[in-house]
């Protein structure tokens, strides 16, 4: 997940100082793409505007240093929508904060592109899940180095399983609620499509 989708995406949501811009990735960000340094935020900022994704207006403040307001462009609507409509490839890992993420968006901007992504990661967890879920586990076969605990490290790692068996069985669960959610509002705004239609032809 490129950083500028990220930046793109909050900027879809209204336009942003750049120090506000900032507190967002210090609070609501840091569970999308942790570590963010302040000076790495300006430094793309400055990108985007080179590259006509996003454009600032100078916010004149009395007494204090001037602040550039930062909003998004039409290009940077346009490359938002390419990013948030491209297919949808599954980490290994489930509940990745790049699903997280791009799903946070595109469920706002496009609500059949959610539905395809939702569908491609229920998918490949099903899959994942029948391909994995009764593998031999543990350490089979080999030698451990010395002070190399083999019984301990199989008891608590059968207890990792169970969570995270578990936490996937739940994940999918709630990708399945969702999805039968937005099967739900799509053919609601369809009715109201065809209603709206119905009364322009009569």
């Amino acid at each position: 997940m490129k950083f500028e989708n990220v930046v793109l995406g909050v900027l879809a949501t209204r336009p942003f100082h750049g120090y506000e811009l900032m507190k967002w990735f210090d609070v609501e960000g840091q569970f999308i793409r942790s570590n963010v340094h302040h000076s790495q935020i300006y430094r793309e900022l400055a990108r985007m505007v080179k590259n006509g994704l996003v454009e600032y207006e100078i916010d004149a403040r009395d007494g204090k240093p001037d602040a550039k307001v930062y909003r998004i462009t039409e290009h940077g609507r346009h490359v938002l929508m390419e990013w948030i409509r491209s297919p949808y490839e599954p980490t290994s890992r489930f509940q990745d904060a790049d699903f997280n993420t791009r799903f946070s968006f595109t469920v706002a901007l496009d609500l059949e592109a959610a539905l395809r992504m939702v569908e491609t990661e229920l998918a490949y967890r099903r899959a994942q899940v029948a391909k994995s879920r009764g593998r031999r586990r543990g350490l089979v076969g080999v030698e451990p180095i010395e002070g190399f605990d083999a019984a301990r490290y199989q008891r608590y790692g059968e207890q990792m399983h169970y969570f995270g068996a578990d936490s996937v069985d739940r994940w999918m669960d709630w990708l399945e609620g969702i999805r039968q959610t937005i099967v739900a509002e799509l053919a609601s705004l369809d009715a109201g499509r065809d209603s709206e239609s119905e009364e322009h032809t009569a």
